[in-house]
Order: C-alpha cells, then sequence, then structure tokens
C-alpha cells in the first residue's frame, strides 16, 4: 500500500471515530465545517483524498488537529522527526511545499509546521474557528503575511503571532526561497458531547 493509500485509510477510519465521538451526524459536521455531507462520505469511505483546506476544515470543526485525523504516530514521551519527514499537506507545482511536523490534542489541538515558498509563490487560508492563533518565524527570505485586508512583511529571522480568524495569505513575493517554521492553536469543540456507551 502506498503512503497516498495510506493516509486515505487513516484519514476515513479516524473522521469516522471522531464524528461519533462528537455525536456529529453527518449533516452536523457538514454544516459545522462548511464541506458537503457527500465530501464527508466519500472521505469516509476512502475514496478520495481531500485538500489540505477541506481536512484543515474538518479537523477544526471537530476540534482535533490535522496530525489526529491523519492517525500522525506519536511516542510516548518524544517525538523526533528528522529531517524532510512529516506529512507533506500541500505542495505546487513551483516547488512549494507545506509539511505538518508534529500535533497533539492533550490541551486542545496544537500543530507544528514547515513552508517552502519558492519567489512568486504562496498559499492561502480561509479563517479558521474563532480563538485560533497562529505564530511565524521566517528562517530564509521574507514572508510577506496577508491577513483581511492588511498585509505584513517578516523578514528572515523575524516572527509574527496573530489571531487567524480572518482569510489570511503566505506570499513569497520576493527573488529568493522562503522557508519558515509554522505553529497553530486551535481551541478546543465547546459544548459536544460524545455517545453513550
Amino acid at each position: 500500500m502506498s503512503d497516498l493509500e495510506q493516509l486515505t485509510q487513516a484519514l476515513a477510519r479516524n473522521l469516522k471515530r471522531w464524528r461519533g465521538e462528537r455525536g456529529f451526524t453527518l449533516e452536523a459536521l457538514a454544516a459545522r465545517a462548511g464541506v458537503s455531507r457527500g465530501m464527508i462520505i466519500q472521505i469516509e469511505q476512502a475514496r478520495t483524498n481531500p485538500s489540505v483546506g477541506t481536512t484543515v476544515k474538518l479537523a477544526d470543526a471537530l476540534g482535533v488537529s490535522i496530525t489526529t485525523l491523519l492517525d500522525y504516530e506519536r511516542g510516548p514521551q518524544a517525538h523526533v522527526v528528522l529531517p524532510g519527514q512529516g506529512v507533506r499537506m500541500w505542495s505546487s507545482g513551483a516547488g512549494s511545499e507545506a509539511r505538518m511536523l508534529l500535533g497533539d490534542d492533550r490541551r486542545g489541538p496544537v500543530e507544528m509546521w514547515t513552508y517552502r515558498l519558492e519567489a512568486g509563490d504562496g498559499t492561502a487560508s480561509d479563517p479558521h474557528p474563532a480563538g485560533t492563533f497562529e505564530m511565524l518565524h521566517v528562517t530564509a527570505g521574507e514572508l510577506t503575511l496577508h491577513i483581511g485586508d492588511d498585509r505584513y512583511v517578516v523578514p528572515a529571522g523575524g516572527a509574527v503571532s496573530f489571531e487567524a480568524d480572518l482569510p489570511h495569505a503566505y506570499r513569497n513575493e520576493g527573488a529568493a526561497l522562503l522557508e519558515m517554521t509554522m505553529a497553530v492553536s486551535i481551541p478546543p469543540v465547546q459544548g459536544t458531547t460524545a455517545r453513550p456507551s
């Protein structure tokens, strides 16, 4: 089985599990996530590999990290991610990519990502649930961050943090490669109850 097939199977299994634990019907999860009921069915039946945006919406709606939905392995005390490892969640034809390195749900979902954006490339994100917080550290190049109608430039060695409940985009408007690390803190889902055993 290929890595993509394993990822598709893990997502199907975990989406079904977390939807059940939250007590969400297909319709309820579709409404919370802004994802069609048909798409959720296809994902739960491992018939499709959804986009990063769809996976993020589902994780946000369930109040879990993408790591949890992808069943990314964690060690009992420490989990080491070696260079080049992690789950590639997004890539472009220009050679840019985003990899999720780590995630944890013990105190509310928290994720760590790396981004590599080639010159002139970028990616955008829909708003996350209120209370979602992102922190970015630029290690090479220069980041142009768009949050709603505002634009921020962060040089190599700089960092930025922001509430991620508005549309936002990460762009490399420079001539050199942009590399950055991102941490995302997602608020736990409130008001959900698990089904009785």
